[in-house]
């Protein structure tokens, strides 16, 4: 088994601390990798967003989907991903 199967955790999602750069480039560029989320507040919300890029690397975590995001309890960000924090926010998904 790679390590990085190794550092994947339930329903896809990816922990920051247990991967490598180089790793993380790698899939990010080859569409592994789509989104990123805050573990700690279950916060997902695009790779570009300026919100997660300031957030530290212990509680960043890496999905393929949001689909992904969500099954791990994960919200949309308020930031980059508006319209569909005011569906989450809205109860409608």
């Amino acid at each position: 088994m790679n390590s990085w199967r190794k550092n994947k955790t339930q329903n896809n999602m990816f922990e920051h601390n247990k991967i490598t750069d180089s790793d993380l480039h790698i899939k990010i560029k080859k569409g592994e990798i789509c989104f990123g989320g805050n573990q700690k507040l279950k916060i997902y919300g695009t790779l570009k967003c300026s919100s997660g890029k300031r957030m530290k690397r212990e509680n960043r975590v890496f999905f393929l989907s949001e689909n992904d995001a969500k099954q791990n309890g994960f919200r949309p960000c308020g930031h980059c991903m508006k319209s569909e924090y005011q569906k989450w926010k809205n109860g409608l998904i």
